[in-house]
């Protein structure tokens, strides 16, 4: 029996339910992940580029809006703040630093910060900043102040935090002017977030003369969390799409599916993660509502004895299964003993040359391994030994998989990938092993397919001018999925008391005008191949007619004689399986041709044998 209650969701349920709390294998993180956008107010901030191009406050606040509805998208539970500094009036805690201004304190995001957001955009948002906001000029602009305030904003916050980061987007390489004492003291403080595990990012923008992180900010920012990254990148963003992409790729963490440890022999183990490279997006769940008040609910299930009708703890509900005629009951730590196989982990079985994995052993999606070097100190040297070596010789390795406590063990086959980089240096492609989830005896069968008629030399020929006329470069992330962007354009317009929703372009619908201009003859040239002379593959069967006198039968049609020199025709362009079952019979009859068969391949030999 299941009731369900409403809920306020506050703190306190929060700290204890919705911490997005992760378990893998013998490694486990909890918390959400807290982001917070320190801007810089200053009057540089605001001017416009040539010919028009928006300035960077506005790109700023264009970043911070898209951030902040692909949290209320992805990952809602997060939470994200905004702060500017330099600014004429202040507003923080206490109200305890002068030049600050918290815009938004550090909490889930939602439509309300959005249409905020949204208001600092443009000619009238410049307005409303300087009159929100103002100029306090660079002899009053303190960054350490700022970055006091900041620390303040996570010191405050009661839940747990799995991943902290601060993205500074100023366009000033020298903020306070060559002052020194200001200077010393955000080095100070940017220090202090460091050591508390705080992520700052500098997002620098577009100044005349260049911006020269080497001036001050490269003794601020954070280093390269994983060798993957290169560092601090030293060219500022001149265009709001080099800004989106350089924050989209710094606010969005590289979560692990699982921590693991990977058995390569007796007494030597290492850490890797697993992650997933590709997960398909698809809309989220409903959320149940509570009909008076319109707040969220949550399910309690509650068990009741059938007999009695008492309410029943958990320690008292047992689980059974019938063999034999007999009931066999099962305590809850018997059924979890029976599930488990193994600890959660990676073991090394041995390798097979790479020719020995096909194409047709792809039963799921694979996952990504990379090393832990912050769990097992020498994973990533022990795991690029092994990486190089099975390059080296085209060899993968055969491992049993148990991702996490009661999963049923897998085998995986892990394949070697190499880093490729750019030519500015920049990582395409990440060294490590994709682990290819390998088939099952009972998962491989073999299918038996009827004979079927082959294509002529002459169809194959014109079927390739036709491929090559219609060939493009494909890019995946060039085509969005329609139905889930018009819904998420949908709850947008919901949610921001738009008038109407943005409209969403399909582009998985073929262009068919420019396809027909590509083609041009070829289309009819292939039917000409394929159909037979006055044969329209577009038209739709006549309709069945009722009998005159309202019997309901329909009318039978006449017999249509197939001439000799059209089954020849047939038989030489391959095309005898688009005749019907009685016209085949009907053609073996009209020339004789004795067959027990019915099926239409068994007809079709036939009168091949005969006019062969």
């Amino acid at each position: 029996m299941a009731e369900w209650d409403a809920f306020h969701q506050n703190e306190e349920q929060d700290e204890e339910q919705e911490e997005g709390e992760e378990t893998g294998g013998e490694f486990k993180f909890t918390g959400r992940d807290s982001l917070v956008f320190l801007v810089d107010a200053s009057k540089e901030m605001f001017i416009k580029g040539e010919d028009g191009e928006p300035s960077n406050f506005d790109m700023t606040m264009q970043c911070v809006r898209s951030v902040y509805t692909s949290k209320i998208i992805s990952s809602h539970r997060d939470l994200v703040a905004l702060v500017f500094y330099g600014t004429k009036h202040s507003k923080n805690p206490r109200n305890s630093f002068k030049h600050v201004y918290v815009y938004h304190d550090l909490d889930e995001p939602g439509a309300k910060r959005v249409q905020d957001v949204e208001a600092l955009r443009g000619d009238s948002g410049a307005r409303l900043a300087g009159e929100t906001l103002g100029d306090s000029g660079e002899a009053e602009t303190s960054l350490g102040n700022a970055l006091w305030c900041c620390s303040n904003l996570y010191s405050d916050i009661k839940l747990r935090l799995s991943h902290k980061r601060l993205m500074l987007f100023t366009c000033r390489d020298r903020p306070h002017g060559g002052d020194s004492m200001r200077d010393r003291l955000a080095r100070t403080k940017a220090g202090d977030l460091k050591e508390t595990g705080v992520v700052i990012d500098l997002m620098h923008l577009m100044k005349p003369g260049g911006f020269d992180v080497s001036l001050f900010f490269c003794d601020v920012v954070s280093p390269p969390e994983d060798e993957s990254e290169l560092g601090l990148q030293l060219e500022p963003s001149y265009k709001l799409e080099d800004l989106q992409k350089r924050v989209r790729a710094k606010e969005q963490k590289k979560r692990a599916l699982a921590r693991l440890s990977l058995h390569l022999a007796e007494g030597m183990n290492l850490a890797v993660g697993v992650y997933a490279t590709a997960v398909m997006a698809r809309k989220p769940n409903a959320v149940r509502l509570y009909r008076e008040s319109n707040e969220a609910v949550r399910s309690k299930t509650r068990t009741f004895h059938t007999q009695t009708g008492s309410l029943l703890l958990p320690s008292e509900v047992k689980k059974a299964q019938t063999y034999g005629q007999k009931q066999i009951v099962m305590e809850k730590d018997e059924v979890d003993s029976i599930k488990r196989f193994e600890d959660p982990g990676l073991h090394l079985i041995g390798f097979k040359p790479m020719d020995k994995l096909k194409l047709d052993h792809h039963i799921r999606p694979s996952v990504f391994l990379y090393p832990e070097e912050g769990q097992v100190t020498g994973s990533a040297c022990l795991f690029n030994a092994l990486l190089k070596k099975c390059h080296e010789r085209e060899v993968f390795a055969i491992c049993r998989y148990i991702p996490r406590r009661n999963q049923p063990p897998s085998f995986v086959a892990l394949v070697p990938q190499m880093e490729v980089v750019d030519e500015g240096q920049v990582q395409v492609t990440p060294p490590g092993f994709n682990a290819i989830f390998l088939p099952f005896a009972d998962d491989i069968r073999t299918l038996d397919f009827p004979p079927c008629p082959g294509a002529s030399n002459p169809q194959v020929q014109k079927m390739k001018e036709i491929v090559s006329k219609l060939r493009f470069k494909y890019k995946s992330d060039s085509f969005e999925n329609p139905v889930i962007q018009q819904h998420y354009r949908n709850l947008e317009a919901l949610a921001l008391d738009l008038m109407a929703p943005e409209t969403t372009e399909d582009f998985i619908m073929p262009k068919a005008e420019q396809m027909d201009g590509r083609l041009g003859p070829l289309v009819q040239e292939f039917k000409d191949l394929v159909y037979p002379a006055g044969y329209n593959p577009d038209s739709k069967p006549a309709a069945k007619r009722k009998s005159a006198d309202g019997g309901g039968g329909a009318d039978k049609k006449p017999k249509v004689e197939l001439q000799e020199a059209d089954l020849r025709s047939h038989l030489k362009n391959g095309t005898m399986g688009k005749l019907t079952v009685p016209v085949l019979k009907d053609a073996c009859k009209q020339f004789g041709v004795r067959t027990t068969g019915t099926k239409k391949q068994e007809l079709i030999d036939a009168l091949t044998a005969k006019l062969g």
